[in-house]
């Protein structure tokens, strides 16, 4: 038997998995960094630095059931357990009326949001079933997009709801099996993907004006936070954001 704690955090290249993931592997966690592109995680590993936990670079799309699959079977094989799962992978789109989104943007956005979260919950939930000790954690990563819509995002926050049930039910269904599930909700952290925020993105008045952002660092330490806890204790939903974002109020 081993006290070592094994994470897999999905979409861990860049951005928020990537802090996440760093953060998780600064803590002694072995960690699976989880992504499309191998590269890319090659080299988060690689900027992450040394540490007491273990690395290890698994391309998988997770939209892919079969792919889904084999990543758990290679942490299986490299860990023998999971303890948590940071269902992180999303993609999003430009700001666009329901009528001109294309319909295979809508498929791809709900593969890699809802497909993919409901497949990795779906794998990490058999593995903490069955394994010995039983039980782990998993942790969604919604949106404030989850709660309130931006213009022009039908597809985003449609999946974002999705996984508020995913969660909720995932926090019911896992008692019996000592699962505990939460979710985080962030608000304008800063990422490559996010940068436009201090440039300038649509607001509900019909204008476009910049926004307030947050280091990613605070939404990985607000995960080892729900990460940290021991299993009879659970986050289930956090909101991490930008504290003069418009989200509460009027704007």
């Amino acid at each position: 038997m081993t006290n070592e704690r094994t994470a897999i955090v999905t979409g861990a290249g860049t951005g928020v998995g990537k802090a996440v993931a760093t953060a998780l592997l600064g803590q002694g966690w072995n960690t699976v960094f989880c992504g499309r592109r191998l590269g890319v995680l090659e080299k988060a590993i690689a900027d992450a630095g040394s540490s007491e936990g273990k690395a290890l670079a698994v391309a998988c799309d997770v939209s892919s059931e079969s792919q889904v699959d084999e990543l758990f079977e290679t942490v299986d094989k490299a860990f023998g357990r999971v303890d948590l799962l940071f269902n992180n992978a999303g993609m999003g789109y430009k700001s666009t009326p329901i009528d001109e989104i294309p319909v295979d943007v809508w498929n791809d956005v709900v593969g890699v949001n809802m497909t993919g979260s409901f497949l990795c919950a779906r794998a990490a939930f058999r593995a903490m079933r069955n394994q010995a000790p039983m039980g782990g954690r998993i942790i969604n990563n919604g949106s404030v997009s989850a709660y309130a819509p931006r213009p022009g995002s039908v597809p985003y926050t449609m999946t974002k709801h999705a996984i508020t049930g995913l969660t909720k039910t995932l926090a019911l269904d896992g008692r019996p099996f000592d699962i505990a599930c939460g979710q985080i909700d962030i608000g304008n952290a800063l990422t490559d993907m996010a940068s436009a925020m201090t440039v300038g993105v649509p607001q509900a008045n019909g204008s476009i004006a910049p926004e307030a952002v947050m280091d990613v660092q605070r939404v990985a330490d607000a995960v080892l936070h729900m990460a940290s806890l021991p299993l009879d204790a659970n986050v289930l939903f956090m909101t991490v954001m930008a504290t003069k974002m418009p989200y509460v109020g009027r704007g």
